[in-house]
């Protein structure tokens, strides 16, 4: 039993036929079709699996329940759904589904009181709020929402503390300008989000490599997920769906 969880963070765009790998959130390219994502994840017997649908909140849709119930039914490991959850009825739907938890963004600004009624549902366990950090042109983290929502909060510290009061059990930390660079996890970012949060961190953002993946967790992350570490290959960023071996995972925390 490993002591954190590592995990893949597929990104669903319906308006690309599948999977997409994006750029600090920009730039998507297509990696695939999610079914067989999931497969050759089951084969490798991954801790958790989570995809989000980064065009439905954009769109003004909701999830794709035909879609997810395929994913579900395919998937071995544990599965986070978010994208375009706007009410608590679509969260029974997609535990109905075979979800384990749902992740919300959005609906933290639109609908403050949903992260409470889901987890007074289905348990705080099964509720994760993301949270995007990006920085300014003077370098000053700031809340983002890369579909366009206006921010509730002048703080993203503020968001943290809004989510864990609201009922979150978990959150899901994404440094912006580390998406998809391979660059290294901010490490500060993870310091001072782990501080502020009572309940566990999941630190995404630059992840290239097993060092990178202890360094997030010693600065204070209880997971880590990635996506570009798990899709790309090689310099040239050949698509290759990768996981670390048990027992390189467990050599990291021993």
């Amino acid at each position: 039993m490993l002591t954190h969880r590592v995990i893949p963070c597929l990104l669903l765009s319906q308006s690309r036929g599948g999977l997409v790998k994006t750029l600090k959130f920009a730039k998507p390219k297509y990696v695939g079709d999610p079914i067989n994502a999931v497969k050759i994840f089951n084969e490798k017997e991954v801790d958790e699996l989570m995809v989000l649908d980064i065009d439905a909140t954009r769109e003004g849709r909701g999830p794709d329940f035909a879609l997810i119930e395929d994913l579900a039914s395919e998937c071995f490991m544990p599965l986070c759904y978010g994208g375009g959850i706007r009410n608590a009825e679509d969260a029974r739907t997609l535990f109905s589904l075979g979800v384990e938890k749902v992740s919300l963004q959005s609906a933290l600004v639109a609908n403050p009181g949903l992260v409470r009624e889901i987890a007074d549902h289905a348990g705080e366990q099964a509720v994760v709020v993301s949270i995007d950090v990006k920085k300014s042109w003077l370098g000053k983290p700031q809340l983002f929402s890369a579909a366009g929502v206006k921010p509730a909060f002048a703080d993203w510290r503020e968001a943290v503390k809004a989510a864990v009061a609201s009922g979150a059990g978990e959150i899901l930390l994404n440094a912006v300008d580390k998406d998809g660079t391979l660059s290294g996890p901010d490490l500060d970012l993870i310091r001072e989000a782990s501080a502020l949060a009572d309940v566990p961190l999941i630190a995404t953002g630059g992840i290239a490599s097993l060092a990178d993946m202890k360094a997030a967790t010693d600065a204070g992350a209880s997971a880590v997920a990635a996506g570009a570490y798990f899709v790309f290959q090689g310099p040239h960023r050949a698509v290759l769906i990768t996981y670390p071996r048990y027992e390189e995972l467990r050599a990291l925390w021993s």
